[in-house]
């Protein structure tokens, strides 16, 4: 399983597991028969746990979380029949709650997960980037009139019990795959981000790129953010995001992010980077083409129709296991041998 596949020209691609999708929507539990998909995954004492985005088919469409586990992470049980965690009922994450991604300081798990005031509706039956909006008035807040997706911060011990600790990043910003380093680099918290309206000559990029910030509280993101990859015009990667939690290597901060053609119209492919150890600012490896792309029906036939987006990653022995929804409807995973990978990377410098 921890082989990665090579073409004739030596690019890597990860190698998808033989049980894809590994983890499905399930039809007798209303809040997640039609949806499972991009889940946080965790590896600790021999156990896999699982914390996925799931949806039913409520014209509405709110986004919850479920829990399942694993000890092969190939083969998930559901924890529970309810959802884990939940939209607030009047809270600013009342419209729906998804993409976790998670890391650990001290005993607890802390989870950057993205929310909006207001449901989006089955954005798959509208146009590109339209979604249900409230009724609003003419001095209504930003973020509820146009239903801005933020991003929030909850903490827990056993995945089964939350606590949230509010929002941490911009209100009028679209700003979603936010992802915590999973250590202090230097003193300070780290951040990747990915504010939508941050583009043009202003910003150095013409499309949503991935930035990053510091921070001596988790809490508090004030400090001025640097651009850190930015897409490639006419490429497989023209918009870019922040995909799994960054994993400390050898050789760097190894960054699994997404890539989006047709200038983020197109198939979502998964990319691979490597940051500085001591200085993540600094770009010190990135391949040129993609690890991963859709190709399979549960990867192509969805509510996305091509996309695989990776959320959940571990090093294991030498062992890399990504985990991504595949085409918003599913959940696979893929690995392959982190050595190989990184040499790779080394490479591409």
């Amino acid at each position: 399983m921890n082989t990665i596949e090579k073409n004739s020209v030596g690019v890597i691609r990860l190698k998808k597991h033989e049980k894809n999708p590994i983890f499905s929507p399930n039809p007798d539990n209303h809040w997640e028969n039609i949806v499972v998909c991009n889940p946080g995954v965790w590896y600790e004492n021999g156990k896999f746990t699982m914390l996925y985005r799931a949806a039913g088919d409520d014209e509405e469409h709110y986004i919850r979380f479920g829990l399942a586990e694993s000890s092969d992470g190939v083969n998930f049980e559901r924890m529970s029949n309810e959802p884990i965690f939940s939209p607030s009922v009047d809270g600013p994450d009342m419209g729906g709650v998804e993409d976790p991604r998670i890391v650990k300081f001290g005993d607890e798990y802390y989870i950057t997960y993205a929310y909006r005031p207001f449901p989006p509706g089955q954005y798959w039956k509208f146009a590109h980037d339209v979604i249900l909006l409230p009724e609003s008035g003419e001095d209504t807040p930003l973020v509820y009139k146009k239903n801005i997706a933020n991003s929030g911060l909850a903490i827990t011990k056993d995945f089964k019990n939350y606590k949230r600790l509010g929002r941490i990043t911009t209100s009028n910003l679209d700003d979603r795959d936010v992802i915590l380093f999973p250590e202090k680099i230097n003193g300070k918290f780290a951040m990747l981000h990915r504010p939508k309206e941050w583009i043009g000559e202003a910003y150095g990029t013409n499309k949503p790129a991935i930035w990053i910030r510091f921070s001596d509280d988790l809490m508090v993101w004030e400090e001025e953010s640097t651009l850190l990859i930015a897409g490639r015009e006419g490429t497989w990667e023209e918009k870019v995001g922040g995909s799994t939690p960054p994993l400390k290597t050898k050789d760097g901060w190894l960054i699994i992010y997404h890539g989006v053609e047709n200038g983020g119209l197109g198939y979502y492919r998964a990319g691979a980077a490597l940051l500085d150890l001591e200085d993540p600012t600094k770009v010190i490896g990135r391949l040129e083409d993609w690890i991963m792309e859709p190709e399979h029906d549960y990867e192509i036939e969805g509510y996305y129709k091509g996309c695989v987006f990776p959320t959940g990653n571990m090093i294991i022995d030498d062992t890399l296991y990504v985990y991504y929804g595949a085409a918003d409807k599913y959940i696979g995973l893929a690995t392959c041998n982190i050595n190989e990978l990184l040499d790779k990377l080394k490479k591409s410098k």
